[in-house]
């Protein structure tokens, strides 16, 4: 009778604790650092290592990072990058394989792992996306062949360490990324927050700390510069995963293959010249984000003036001013209605926009030579200068500045 006891009692204590016998807390903490490891792993190797190639991972990460996710996740590597890849090549149209703006936010954030299995059975995608990415024998009779044995070991190995909870653990660990990754990133990254860029597509910053997702949450700075290792852009973002890569290069384990540029100036410079032209190519993007605070500070200064001017509504006024913040490239026609009544009160708006067309159809033109983009960039300032409208002519006076 002791006996039977004992044995019960030994599995029960076994099945509340397993075999490590953590506390609450320390399951928590576990849970946390557990499932941030799989987000580290996503974000290092998955996305900015073998998707863009932003940098270049020592074997013993990189290894470490494909077990890993092969364990807790059951990704195989071709599949993940060709997807996004993919993503970016078709991004917001519909052969985007996740976008809300196609597809709806509800769709892809509560959805967002079967539209990615859906497009890893694509065989087209594979070939055309998945070039570059491992080949080597135990991607190929382990990590793909059996991408689910990894996920069934880790079941196995949290009941055996933790008990019952293990499972829990576990569920939460398979979770982590379909609900981070395809629903957060994916879904919110281009339905909701702040951004930095005008870029091609609706990506978006969800937060200026870059933590839980490993730096995930700038999405809008990564779409802008999608080959960048540094995912954060201005002095209040943080990006934990490119402080990671810049611990693993300090430790000889990761080398940084490019960053996004940052622009450099020579003040005094009185005419632009190639190496201006060339600078603000090269950084067109920060180029049309300081134009935008410039739209900014002319919208100010018109805004009185358009209160007296006419009997505006609040709504019309605010509306407007968004529309003007906004590429113009992208506005469609009841968009650009309402601001050819806004331009009937204002020159100097109507002046800062078609500016700003202008100014960005200078990079557009691969046919014209260095020289005659050079003329239109050196007309642009001296028409800007000339305008007496003051937020453009400091804009010019920063512009022709770009060494």
């Amino acid at each position: 009778m002791n006996l039977s006891s004992n044995i019960v009692n030994a599995v029960l204590d076994f099945l509340s604790t397993g075999i490590v016998g953590l506390t609450g807390w320390q399951v928590v903490i576990y849970t946390l650092i557990v499932t941030h490891i799989t987000i580290a792993a996503v974000t290092i190797y998955l996305h900015r290592h073998q998707a863009h190639r932003a940098l270049d991972l020592h074997a013993i990460p990189s290894h470490f990072f494909r077990f890993w996710l092969w364990l807790t996740t059951g990704q195989v590597t071709k599949e993940w990058a060709s997807i996004h890849r993919k993503h970016h090549a078709k991004c917001d149209t519909e052969e985007d394989p996740h976008s809300p703006v196609t597809r709806g936010i509800k769709k892809v954030f509560f959805e967002g792992a079967e539209l990615y299995r859906a497009e890893s059975k694509n065989l087209e995608t594979m070939a055309k996306y998945g070039h570059g990415t491992p080949d080597d024998w135990i991607e190929r009779n382990l990590y793909t062949k059996y991408s689910w044995f990894g996920v069934v070991l880790q079941l196995v190995l949290n009941f055996a360490l933790f008990g019952v909870i293990g499972i829990t653990i576990w569920a939460i660990q398979m979770m982590w990324i379909p609900v981070m990754a395809a629903g957060v990133i994916n879904g919110i990254g281009h339905w909701w927050g702040y951004r930095n860029y005008d870029c091609a597509d609706a990506a978006t910053n969800i937060i200026p700390f870059g933590i839980l997702i490993g730096g995930e949450e700038l999405h809008n700075n990564h779409h802008t510069y999608a080959t960048s290792a540094k995912l954060s852009s201005k002095w209040y973002e943080f990006d934990i995963g490119w402080a990671y890569i810049r611990g693993l290069e300090m430790l000889g384990l990761a080398k940084v293959k490019k960053v996004a540029p940052k622009p450099v100036f020579e003040q005094g410079k009185l005419v632009p010249d190639l190496e201006t032209l060339q600078s603000v190519i090269a950084n067109r993007y920060d180029v049309m984000a300081k134009y935008a605070k410039s739209v900014k500070h002319a919208w100010r200064e018109e805004v009185e003036h358009l209160r007296h001017k006419a009997e505006f509504e609040k709504r019309f006024l605010k509306s407007s001013r968004k529309l003007m913040q906004r590429e113009p490239a992208k506005l469609e026609a009841p968009h650009k209605e309402q601001l050819v009544q806004l331009f009937e009160h204002s020159k100097a708006l109507e002046t800062m926009h078609q500016m700003r067309v202008e100014l960005g159809a200078i990079w557009e033109r691969s046919h014209f030579t260095r020289d005659q983009l050079l003329h239109q960039l050196q007309d642009w300032c001296a028409r800007a200068e000339a305008s007496k409208i003051k937020a453009l002519q400091d804009f010019s006076f920063r512009l022709r500045s770009y060494a």
